[in-house]
């Protein structure tokens, strides 16, 4: 169903005038917070991926001819760099070497030891010996290989198959923006162990905590309520009216939401920012149906959409595996996710992915948001939240970290929209690549499960063969 788009007047805040001056930083005047200046890529603001760039090559090697110039070849990869400098604008090149013999990868040991992971291209014949040592430095290596570089292609998925090479991962292409997708296991690889979560709770979660900080590096902290109440106190009035005022106006339609509510649901998604901001942190969630039901002046769900479109991250309910899930997916796909509760449609090979939570830059911050409403939580009747309206035919991959070890998934693409008034406020129907039939039979874990923007399998695939994780597409 299309949303005829229209607008609320905004009754209240206009006498906020020229209090935009007071937004919290990284704030402009667009409808939907962009990408925070200071945020090095979605996910991340800590330190840049650290990456070892390693040119395999033996001069005067037979193929793909006795006359290859090595240090050209690197060159022209250069410039795929330099073209592709978007897309790894986040990437620390700690080693960037042409490499012809195992003498090389000896002398290189100490710095290739603590990089997130190693690219190493593919040049002529005669490499297995250098790309070995490589991968006896134990670190997550990507290779590229490009048709007519040599035969050793034969011999890779052997290797990947031996314990040496536990950590290789192959792209044979004659496409260069695969050099940017290499990159990608080795960003969400970073990210998870630069992220820090913020849950504010009562409850205790220290066991699961321990268990990521051990498996991924990432750090979860508590947060009390009173501290998120001085916070909210210390936002200026005229900043949440303000902020309010761009929600509002971006909106196609308001709906239930009276103003005040979406001025107190600003002012907390101010402190939230600020908060993580003091804290050093990616990420925020709240037990807001649990320990926090009704304990702070707003719900965060705008809060949690507003972090999402900037690069940063809210998640529902606490829920920490879904959070982990977040950071993971957005240091493959640079795009927020989605936490649902699905519902099946088997009669159309389909799944419904809902919740009242809607991110409009489900894109990334670096893209244009999605149109959106303001409506209440459906379930209470109350608050404020973003309906937001998906991309029909967009593909999408929804998955869940269950403890360390297994990631479960599936793929498909959406199929609508659904604005009906029963279930979560944003709904995406999506057809299921593989059998809906199954994917119901091989539900396990729980209900929700994170949505992310694009096909991400073989990404996950490789961060999980990467991290030692057993990924389970439920589909199939």
């Amino acid at each position: 169903m299309m949303w005829k788009p229209t607008r609320r007047e905004f009754l209240q805040a206009a006498a906020a005038g020229g209090a935009m001056c007071f937004l919290a930083p990284g704030c402009g005047m667009q409808a939907v917070p962009a990408r925070r200046a200071d945020i090095l890529s979605p996910g991340c603001r800590k330190s840049k991926v650290q990456v070892a760039k390693l040119y395999l090559g033996r001069p005067g090697a037979h193929w793909p001819t006795p006359t290859l110039d090595l240090k050209t070849e690197m060159a022209a990869y250069e410039a795929e760099f330099a073209r592709l400098h978007k897309d790894v604008a986040d990437v620390e090149w700690v080693v960037n070497e042409l490499v012809t013999t195992q003498e090389q990868v000896a002398a290189l040991k100490d710095k290739l030891a603590n990089v997130d992971g190693i690219l190493a291209i593919h040049l002529s014949m005669g490499v297995v010996p250098m790309l070995r040592d490589v991968l006896a430095v134990g670190r997550p290596t990507m290779l590229y290989a490009a048709p007519y570089s040599g035969h050793e292609w034969t011999s890779f998925g052997a290797l990947r198959k031996q314990k040496e090479g536990a950590l290789l991962e192959c792209l044979l292409t004659s496409d260069p923006d695969q050099l940017a997708v290499a990159i990608r296991p080795f960003r969400a690889i970073h990210h998870a162990r630069e992220a820090k979560i913020l849950d504010v709770t009562t409850r205790n979660f220290d066991a699961y905590a321990a268990s990521m900080k051990q498996k991924f590096g990432t750090e979860i902290a508590k947060i009390d309520r009173q501290r998120v109440l001085d916070l909210y106190k210390a936002v200026p009035d005229a900043a949440a009216a303000a902020e309010a005022d761009r929600w509002i106006r971006g909106a196609e339609k308001v709906i239930e939401p009276a103003t005040d509510e979406i001025v107190k649901s600003c002012k907390l998604a101010l402190a939230f920012e600020k908060l993580l901001d003091e804290e050093n942190a990616t990420l925020i969630t709240v037990d807001c149906y649990g320990s926090m039901w009704r304990q702070l002046p707003a719900y965060p769900c705008i809060g949690h959409a507003r972090l999402n479109g900037m690069g940063l991250g809210g998640m529902c309910e606490s829920d920490l595996p879904s959070s982990m899930t977040q950071i993971i997916l957005q240091g493959l796909s640079g795009k927020p996710g989605f936490v649902t509760d699905p519902t099946m449609d088997v009669s159309a090979q389909s799944i419904v992915l809902a919740h009242c939570m809607g991110t409009p830059r489900m894109d990334g911050p670096d893209n244009p948001p999605a149109p959106y409403r303001l409506r209440t939580i459906m379930e209470r009747q109350e608050g404020a939240v973003c309906q937001v309206r998906m991309r029909i035919g967009q593909k999408v991959t929804q998955a869940e970290l269950i403890g360390s070890d297994l990631i479960i998934f599936f793929t498909g693409s959406i199929l609508d929209t659904p604005d009906l008034p029963r279930g979560c406020r944003t709904k995406i129907k999506v057809k299921v690549d593989g059998d809906a039939e199954k994917l119901w039979q091989n539900w396990s874990h729980g209900l929700h499960r994170v949505t992310c923007y694009g096909d991400l399998k073989e990404d996950l695939a490789r961060f999980c063969r990467f991290k030692g994780i057993q990924l389970t597409n439920e589909a199939t």
